[in-house]
């Protein structure tokens, strides 16, 4: 019987509860889709599933430091207004509290931001993840097992690794490159 373990392209069921409340889900008719090994899913994500077969059932928690991180205070930032500008004017409705805008870091990297604030000349975005300083909850099913191909493994299971802009560093956009 095939078990997952590195270059296995690995289908499975999940459901993450995050304090008691359902977070993410993949069922059986979408379930989660990656090839194991190459650093798609969190690597503590992927310890818990490494020797599993078709039809075995997990469950386990991950703390803040093996999910997303704790809560960085540092990574809630005050941007001046006019860098939200384009051609003079701020877009209708985009500095709304709770909003998630794209940003680029000084690496030139698109990271997600959250406005949590909007004065009269700054906006105050938080910049962690949404789940970090979070204990994640995973239950789950493996649903299939198998060997991925050369193509996959050069470029991706959905072509993602072979997008253009992404770097080499597809787990930081999430598999969404390109």
């Amino acid at each position: 019987m095939m078990t997952i373990q590195d270059e296995k392209v690995v289908s499975l069921t999940y459901l993450l509860e995050v304090e008691g409340q359902v977070r993410d889900q993949a069922t059986e008719d979408s379930p989660l889709e990656f090839i194991f090994g190459l650093g798609y899913l969190l690597p503590k994500f992927e310890e818990y599933l490494l020797g599993k077969a078709v039809g075995d059932s997990f469950e386990f928690d991950l703390s803040p430091e093996e999910g997303y991180g704790r809560y960085d205070s540092e990574a809630v930032v005050e941007l001046p207004m006019h860098i939200f500008e384009i051609d003079g004017k701020i877009q209708d409705g985009l500095l709304e509290v709770g909003r998630v805008i794209p940003m680029m870091n000084q690496q030139g990297g698109v990271i997600p931001g959250k406005v949590v604030g909007v004065g009269d000349r700054s906006v105050t975005m938080d910049f962690n993840h949404e789940l970090a300083g979070k204990e994640l909850h995973f239950t789950g099913k493996v649903i299939g097992v198998r060997d991925a191909t050369e193509v996959e493994l050069t470029d991706g299971l959905h072509g993602e690794r072979a997008a253009q802009g992404c770097g080499g560093e597809c787990s930081s956009c999430n598999g969404n490159c390109g």
